[in-house]
């Protein structure tokens, strides 16, 4: 049995070692000729609904504006969101060796969605997991990134076949887990966490959306779900910490949500784009 096995949460019933991509390595899959990628974060959640593709806009915008090339791969693909956030609606083309051109927000964020591919924006996108991971080796392996310093993965919710590509097929370094503070978020966080563990990618750190709600007229911030410990311990439990706690912010929302990802406040996700900094300046 190979050392991997000795951190896996499934050790004890495993019967699939000789198998076991975790447990025997898997060659990555290379990047097309001439694009290079000195960072891959993945940005994940245990479950929908937590804000992670709100966080995946923001947390780029705030890394190019430290001068950073970015990129962002949608692998949420049966729920994309990210063309929505930056007002992308040009679809992908082609270079004449038939490699993938991303999209270019307006302040030269790279961006490869699955709705910047289909024809009708809101038709259902209802292919199974060999065809989901297909397109996302695709996104990875047969796009024009050119140089970029960090490529953010927004991940779908939960821990099925998309993630499972995504650890297998690309050298991911870590990634940052969205979550709300309820008291079912340790179960949730941990089922990511042990996912990750198994695929020997380390979880860098939590933001808590959705934490708090600050008075227009006095300004005190009001827990939505608690005073936050819960968040914390989860956090503590997998090894980790918590780089930023979100607000419920209305306005903020509606920039996102419109497109306009680019004019959020400076100030958001300050402790989890200095802990991606460090990493890429590494």
């Amino acid at each position: 049995m190979s050392s991997a096995c000795d951190t896996c949460p499934s050790k004890s019933g495993c019967t699939s070692q000789d198998s076991c991509p975790s447990a025997n390595g898997i060659q990555k899959d290379p990047l097309a000729k001439g694009s290079s990628i000195k960072t891959v974060i993945g940005v994940a959640s245990g479950k929908g609904g937590v804000g992670k593709s709100f966080v995946t806009s923001v947390l780029a915008v705030q890394l190019a504006r430290k001068g950073y090339k970015v990129g962002i791969m949608d692998a949420d693909i049966t729920g994309p969101s990210i063309p929505q956030s930056f007002g992308l609606t040009e679809n992908l083309r082609a270079t004449d060796d038939q490699l993938i051109v991303p999209a270019e927000t307006k302040t030269g964020i790279k961006a490869v969605s699955v709705n910047l591919v289909l024809e009708n924006k809101e038709a259902p996108v209802i292919w199974r997991g060999p065809v989901l991971s297909s397109l996302l080796k695709q996104f990875w392996g047969q796009t024009n990134w050119e140089t970029l310093d960090v490529l953010l993965i927004d991940m779908p919710p939960g821990t099925g076949d998309v993630p499972l590509t995504v650890f297998q097929s690309m050298p991911v370094d870590g990634i940052v887990l969205v979550a709300t503070s309820q008291d079912l978020v340790s179960m949730i966080v941990n089922k990511a966490r042990n996912m990750a563990s198994m695929m020997k990618v380390p979880v860098l750190g939590m933001v808590e959306n959705m934490s708090y709600i600050k008075c227009p007229h006095c300004g005190d911030e009001i827990r939505l779900y608690g005073d936050g410990s819960t968040i914390e311990k989860s956090a503590a439990e997998i090894g980790s910490k918590v780089t930023d706690k979100l607000p419920l912010d209305p306005e903020v929302t509606k920039l996102v949500d419109s497109g306009n990802a680019e004019k959020v406040s400076v100030d958001l996700l300050a402790g989890t784009t200095e802990m991606i900094s460090e990493l890429i300046e590494k």
